[in-house]
């Protein structure tokens, strides 16, 4: 199962290393990674594989919500199939 992950917020040093962290720590798997700063603005979203998560999406949600308090971003993580089906013109 895929999912993706975006996170979004003011720059700063460490956020794709706690986020990659945190993905290690889950036994989660990085396929895919894209991340822009426009004017101060960190934009990032991956693509990652759960199968073989230590834990389940649901418990995985709010954990990366945690994080990205915790680090001063918004961090969402959603199945492939719905991010596809929110993001269909």
């Amino acid at each position: 199962m895929k999912g993706i992950v975006t996170v979004l917020g003011k720059d700063s040093v460490g956020i794709i290393a706690r986020i990659c962290s945190y993905m290690s720590d889950k036994n989660i798997n990085v396929l895919d990674i894209a991340q822009t700063i426009v004017d101060g603005y960190f934009n990032m979203m991956m693509v990652v594989d759960l199968k073989d998560s230590y834990e389940p999406m649901e418990s995985l949600v709010p954990g990366l919500e945690a994080l990205g308090r915790d680090i001063g971003v918004v961090v969402r993580l959603q199945h492939e199939d719905i991010f596809n089906a929110m993001h269909r013109v």
